[in-house]
């Protein structure tokens, strides 16, 4: 099936997402964890429905291993303090968030 890609932003989005993930071992997610998403959906333990890197070093470089157009330095200095400020709204055809501007016009 197909494969879906995602970078996460969140202070806490290693742990956060891994909690929503759930353990590792899809039969300890099914028994501990039932309502995570390897509790619910996962098959193996190598077909567990979903991936999550396990600190920030790791999803530096996964991120630019999925999205090497990506430029993470730039993200943090230019992007991620416009969308700390305000509202933010989805861009369904560029599949990411986006600042609004001053009265809610979107900027593009």
């Amino acid at each position: 099936g197909p494969m879906w890609a995602y970078i996460l932003a969140h202070e806490n989005a290693v742990s956060l997402w891994r909690s929503l993930m759930g353990p590792t071992k899809v039969f300890r997610a099914r028994h501990t964890d039932p309502d995570s998403i390897r509790g619910a959906f996962g098959l193996t333990d190598t077909r567990n429905t979903t991936h999550g890197s396990d600190s920030p070093a790791s999803a530096s470089r996964e991120i630019a291993f999925f999205f090497p157009e990506f430029d993470e330095q730039r993200w943090y200095l230019q992007e991620e303090p416009q969308l700390r400020r305000g509202q933010v709204y989805y861009s369904a055809q560029e599949r990411v968030h986006r600042p609004l501007g001053a009265q809610g016009a979107q900027i593009t």
